[in-house]
Formats: structure tokens, C-alpha cells, sequence
């Protein structure tokens, strides 16, 4: 089968076709660079505890980050509840390893499959109840595995974010995994100064904006509205931090290091061996 958009390429692919909501990543958009980068750092570790594996990708998106860990494991499954995700993802990101489902996370319960490697990587935030989804990683997750999960640390969070229903500590992370994994190990993702730069002066403008509504209004207008109007506040916030100059953040400017409480984002390995 024909492979399609290499990842040297993702810079080229443009905003066409990828499903943009201000939190939902899609490659190519140069204004959220440095955002992709950071979440590309998790994908390009995964990759390396994936060469010749089964891997899922839970919580895919649009399947820029499943077509990397393709590119290194005999087989790649990205699943996501957004059919029109999925959709984006069979069109742009084509491997003969690799595929796609669209489906709820917790119906990965009753898949038959077992995989050496799962990831889910900025969601768990997104979940009013991730121990559905946690046991069924768990059911799925083939001996010897490790199930990655990524999100951010909610020490350094300074922005509201009107998706994320919980963000965590690495203690209260580490206490919600432990749950369901024996064996959990905590680490975190860490921007380098120029890292912490941007994401300083992206608070900043996101915060000048939101004392505009002293009064938390935005709270009880309708979701659509929020949906509408959250992307076009993003990309402001990016145009003003510097627009498209954030394309010299790279992945080269992020490390995952064993300490969590300065990381923007944490990272758990899960394995159900004690």
C-alpha cells in the first residue's frame, strides 16, 4: 500500500482537512508549532519502546502521532471517539501497518486483541471518568506491556482550558493509575527556556483576554458558542506571542527527565507486573 505523509512532510500538510477545535492538534498548522512539538516528544518516546510491537494509539486525533509510531511498530491501531478525526486520519496518514476506529474508549473492553504497547496522550484530562477506560487498557494490555499515558501537570497550568475536565498533580495521577496498574512510574516532560518563554507570554495574552469577562459569564454560554469562539481565541493568543516565529520551538527543545513538579506535562509507564 502506498505510504502517505512522511513525517518530514507533516511541516507541509497545511490546515486542510485536519478538524481544529483550539485543543484537537492537527500537524501543519504553523502558529500551533510549538504545541505539536510538545506533543510529538511523547510519540517520538513511544516509539522507542515500540520497535516491532503491537501498539494502540487511544485517542488518536487525526493520526499525525499513530503514522510515527507506525513508522517503528509491526502493527498500529489509532482509535477516537470523533469519527470525523478518524476520517481525517484514513485520508492523510496511510500505512499497510496501519489503521483506524472510531469508537468510545471504554468499548476497548470488549476487543479480543492484546497490545504490547498503548498510548494515551493528552485525553485522560478530557475523561469525567477515566477508571472505565483504565480497566479496559488494562483487559487489553498484553503481558510484559506498557500502557503511556500523558497530560498536563496542573501546577503549571496557567491557562483555563474549557475542555479539560480534571487536570492532575503527579501524586494525584500516580493515586488515579495505581487504581488500576500495579506498577506505575512518573516522570515529566520539560520545556527548555525558550519553552518557558513561550508558554509565560502565551498566559499572559490568554489571561489579558479573560479579564475582558471579570464575571466567569463564559461558564453558562452555550457549549456551541464555547466551540466557536475557542479556536479563534487561540490562534489571537499564538499571533500575538509571535505567529508563525513559533516554529523554532522543536521537539529538540523538550526533555523527559524522572522529576515532575516543574514539567509542563506528566508522563506514566503502567504495567500490570507488580
Amino acid at each position: 500500500m502506498e505510504e502517505i505523509a512522511r513525517p518530514e512532510e507533516m511541516s507541509e500538510l497545511g490546515s486542510a482537512g485536519g478538524l481544529f477545535t483550539g485543543e484537537r492538534l492537527h500537524a501543519g498548522d504553523p502558529l500551533f508549532a510549538a504545541d505539536l512539538a510538545r506533543h510529538l516528544v511523547a510519540y517520538r518516546h513511544a516509539q522507542t519502546l515500540a520497535q516491532a510491537k503491537r501498539v494502540l494509539d487511544a485517542g488518536c486525533g487525526d493520526g499525525y502521532g499513530t503514522y510515527l509510531l507506525a513508522e517503528v511498530a509491526s502493527e498500529a491501531v489509532g482509535v477516537d471517539r470523533e469519527a470525523r478525526a478518524v476520517a481525517v486520519a484514513r485520508e492523510r496518514y496511510v500505512r499497510s501497518n496501519l489503521r483506524y476506529v472510531a469508537c468510545n474508549l471504554e468499548e476497548l473492553a470488549s476487543w479480543n486483541d492484546a497490545y504490547d504497547v498503548i498510548c494515551h496522550f493528552q485525553v485522560i484530562e478530557h475523561l469525567v471518568d477515566p477508571l472505565p477506560f483504565l480497566h479496559a487498557a488494562r483487559k487489553i494490555l498484553a503481558p510484559g506491556g506498557v500502557f503511556i499515558v500523558t497530560t498536563p501537570n496542573r501546577l503549571l497550568s496557567r491557562v483555563e482550558n474549557p475542555y479539560h475536565v480534571r487536570e492532575y498533580t503527579g501524586p494525584e495521577l500516580q493515586d488515579l493509575l495505581r487504581r488500576v496498574f500495579p506498577r506505575v512510574e512518573l516522570f515529566g516532560v520539560w520545556g527548555n527556556e525558550k519553552v518557558m518563554a513561550f508558554e509565560n507570554a502565551r498566559a499572559q495574552q490568554a489571561n489579558r483576554i479573560l479579564r475582558l469577562d471579570p464575571f466567569g459569564l463564559r461558564r453558562y454560554v452555550p457549549r456551541g458558542v464555547v466551540e466557536w469562539a475557542y479556536p479563534r481565541l487561540a490562534r489571537l493568543v499564538r499571533r500575538r506571542v509571535g505567529g508563525r516565529n513559533t516554529g523554532a520551538i522543536t521537539e529538540a527543545d523538550f526533555s523527559i527527565r524522572s522529576e515532575t513538579d516543574g514539567a509542563l506535562d506528566l508522563l506514566a509507564h503502567c504495567r500490570t507486573d507488580a
